[in-house]
């Protein structure tokens, strides 16, 4: 929660918190998808916050690059792409070495245990073979993401962890979009027909690859750990690979453009 002044009143910080999560909740999972207009009076009239709180929360996703902003403009939500997505690959494939190599070294009994647990949920929480809804997905992406970071968090860099979950969350947010989504789509539309990037999805998303990482880092067998890390990774590269060429939902990644000023009150929805 950010820092508050001498004299200022605690709820002020309680509602920026809580529009910071709701908007990034509504972000990450595409409620607001990719590109739209975040207007302040229509976010206010549709979550009943505040100007001061969505203001703060609005530069808070900007920093995450989750939001983007141009002079004039007004606020958006930041657009994804398949170059960007390449991009966070590389990231996360940077991030993970060194943190998993930290927690198979350094993990203790606390570490296994939250592993365990992390495994055990993820595998409870297996997506149904047919009719993915909304809530399926975002519960099963988010126990997929408490997996990762509870297999990394053994390690002791606290700045590798945190830029590892911000990437794992920019990636989910682009699986989602440029990959979840549409091949969905694309099966509602054919029903009773599975396409060959759909079958790779499918066994991409198995409880197998993640049991086998887990055992491999239980075992405290880093080179297998690292080999079954990066083949976990590249599944991703097969479902693209078994599917046509995607569309991008919008150009490709450049960093956002600077704020030049501040609008003092908020813009007409």
């Amino acid at each position: 929660m950010a820092n508050l002044s001498i004299g200022a009143d605690p709820s002020e910080g309680n509602k920026t918190e809580a529009a910071y999560r709701r908007l990034r909740q509504a972000i990450l999972g595409a409620q607001l998808p990719p590109g739209a207009a975040l207007r302040p009076a229509a976010l206010q009239a549709a979550y009943g916050m505040g100007w001061t709180p969505l203001r703060e929360a609005l530069s808070r996703l900007e920093a995450e690059r989750l939001v983007t902003t141009e002079y004039n403009r007004g606020f958006a939500v930041a657009p994804v792409s398949l170059a960007e997505l390449e991009d966070l690959t590389r990231a996360r494939r940077a991030l993970e070495a060194p943190l998993l190599a930290e927690s198979i070294t350094h993990g203790d009994k606390a570490w296994e245990d939250g592993l365990i647990l992390a495994h055990y949920r993820l595998h409870s929480g297996t997506l149904p073979a047919t009719g993915w809804s909304d809530e399926a997905i975002n519960q099963w992406l988010d126990l997929h993401q408490a997996f990762h970071m509870a297999l990394l968090g053994g390690g002791r860099s606290i700045w590798l962890m945190h830029f590892y979950r911000q990437t794992m969350e920019q990636e989910r947010r682009h699986h989602r979009v440029l990959m979840i989504v549409p091949l969905l789509r694309e099966e509602a539309s054919a029903p009773g027909e599975t396409s060959p990037a759909m079958a790779a999805l499918r066994d991409a998303i198995t409880t197998d690859h993640h049991t086998a990482l887990m055992q491999a880092a239980l075992a405290r067998d880093l080179p297998r750990a690292s080999a079954l890390m990066a083949e976990h990774v590249n599944y991703k590269s097969q479902v693209f690979a078994s599917s046509q060429p995607a569309e991008t939902v919008s150009k490709p990644a450049s960093a956002p453009p600077r704020r030049r000023g501040r609008p003092s009150k908020p813009v007409a929805s």
